[in-house]
């Protein structure tokens, strides 16, 4: 009987499996969502649209925050507007790690964070309105220019 009762008090006294050995239960994202497909869709639609500052719509010519904010709207009915900072201020901080089709991300390319935005498109590219070259194009986020300057992602959706 006595070994019983210091076997009982050992098991109820045995410390709680620490954190970092029990599975991972947080929320992990789904791999895409429909809304992220729609404007990464309507994101490829754009391809060579012609650049312009301050550009809010295919047809006159578009800028970064301009085209994300179109193309939010158009895509996805999610209104958004601003300056990319703007736009990042408001968007859920996500890992670069889990960004998935129609996430945001943001760049330093004028010596301030989140001076540049584009959408994300799946496999390191994105699509983007930049200045030089002067057409909506994708580009690579691991080529080195993009890879120096990227900032941080963000998402609208779940």
């Amino acid at each position: 009987m006595a070994c019983w009762l210091v076997y009982l008090l050992a098991a109820c006294g045995s410390a709680p499996p620490r954190p970092e050995l029990l599975p991972d239960r947080q929320t992990k994202r789904a791999e895409f969502s429909e809304q992220g497909n729609e404007v990464t869709l309507y994101a490829l639609g754009l391809i060579d649209t012609g650049y312009r500052f301050g550009g809010k719509n295919p047809e006159a010519g578009l800028d970064c925050s301009g085209m994300v904010s179109y193309i939010y709207n158009k895509a996805a009915g999610v209104k958004i507007s601003g300056s990319a900072a703007d736009i990042a201020r408001k968007g859920r901080q996500i890992e670069r790690s889990s960004l998935r089709p129609g996430d945001l991300v943001f760049f330093n390319t004028r010596n301030a964070p989140f001076s540049h935005v584009g959408v994300y498109i799946g496999e390191e590219r994105f699509v983007h309105a930049p200045s030089s070259n002067g057409r909506v194009r994708i580009d690579q986020m691991n080529a080195n220019y993009y890879e120096q300057r990227f900032v941080a992602a963000r998402s609208y959706f779940d």
